[in-house]
């Protein structure tokens, strides 16, 4: 499948089948994270891999209820980065995400991003501080996000080509 049908295809998938992501496929999605691009190539993202029902249980409880179909996902990737490394590890761990859903869908595997950063557990609470306690991260590392990931057990149509903003396209001006 060429590259842009695949981005036409891709959707967000919040429901899971009952089923375990083999280890070889998780192996390549964690492969393709490694690879992404980042600023001065100073890779300042970690990643954590999450199948244990358990941890995905607790997960899932990150922010309500944003985060709580991840229940049903056999897998989930957390991605963290060093702040301390780079002015632009936001955008780093960001492009990194995006290759763990591209990589999933390439495998035949669903995907959803869940935002962490800057969303809540409780008021009290941030969900990264949740995240980074049930990990025992680091305090130098901001978690950005979880992609769920799993086989999907919904079907969702691609987006219209009609549908397409095409007003925010813009060429040599604004």
């Amino acid at each position: 499948m060429m590259f842009y049908d695949q981005l036409i295809s891709r959707r967000s998938v919040r429901k899971f089948k009952d089923q375990e992501v083999e280890k070889e496929k998780i192996d390549v999605i964690l492969k393709s994270a490694l690879r992404a691009p980042s600023s001065r190539s100073i890779r300042p993202w970690q990643f954590i891999a999450v199948t244990d029902r358990e941890l995905l249980l607790e997960l899932a409880l990150c922010r309500d209820p944003g985060s709580t179909f991840l229940k049903g996902a056999p897998l989930a990737i957390v991605v963290a980065a060093d702040k301390s490394l780079s002015d632009v590890w936001i955008e780093d761990a960001s492009i990194a995400a995006m290759l763990v859903q591209l990589a999933a869908h390439d495998l035949g595997l669903g995907s959803c991003w869940i935002q962490v950063r800057e969303r809540f557990h409780t008021e009290q609470k941030k969900a990264e501080d949740y995240i980074r306690d049930l990990f025992a991260i680091p305090e130098q590392y901001s978690v950005e996000c979880m992609v769920a990931i799993g086989y999907a057990d919904e079907e969702k149509k691609p987006h219209e080509e009609n549908t397409l903003l095409y007003e925010k396209i813009h060429f040599n001006q604004f």
